[in-house]
C-alpha cells in the first residue's frame, strides 16, 4: 500500500518516534508499505523553522536527508495537485494540509494522519488515534 506521512507523523518519526500511535507504527515498519513524504511538509518545516519560535527547531535540510535515507519516496507538487486544492469542500484553511489531501486524492495514496479534520475530506484518508 503506498501511504503519503502527514507533516505530524514525520516530525514523529524524525524526532520523538515514541510518540508515534501503534496502528501508525505498524504501517509505517511494514515493509510490503511504500512510504512518502511530500515537498509540502518540508515547505511547511522551513517556515515554521524561519520564525525562530523557541518550541519548533527542526532544520528542514536534515529531516529530508533523514527521509531519504529511510529510502521514504519523496513527493513533488505539481499543476495538478494545485489545480485539486480549489475542489476540495473549506473543512479547514490550513493550506498545508490542503495541499497533501489534494495530492493524495490525484494520486490515489493513502494520506496516513492524526488530524481528524482531515479524514472528513473525500480523499484516501487513514486516521490514526493517538
Amino acid at each position: 500500500m503506498k501511504l503519503l506521512l502527514d507533516t505530524q507523523i514525520l516530525l514523529w518519526i524524525a524526532l520523538h518516534p515514541e510518540f508515534l500511535p501503534e496502528k501508525a507504527r505498524l504501517l509505517i515498519t511494514d515493509e510490503k508499505n511504500e512510504l512518502h513524504y511530500s515537498v509540502v511538509s518540508l515547505w511547511e518545516v522551513a517556515i515554521k523553522n524561519s520564525l525562530n519560535r523557541a518550541d519548533f527547531k527542526v532544520d528542514p535540510d536534515t529531516l529530508r536527508k533523514g527521509l531519504l535515507e529511510r529510502e521514504y519516496q519523496e513527493l513533488p507538487v505539481i499543476g495538478i495537485h494545485a489545480v485539486a486544492v480549489g475542489n476540495l469542500p473549506m473543512f479547514h484553511k490550513d493550506p498545508f494540509d490542503r495541499l497533501l489531501i489534494a495530492q493524495a486524492k490525484s494520486e490515489s495514496i493513502n494520506l496516513l494522519t492524526c488530524d481528524a479534520t482531515i479524514a472528513e475530506y473525500p480523499a484516501p484518508v487513514i486516521l490514526i488515534s493517538r
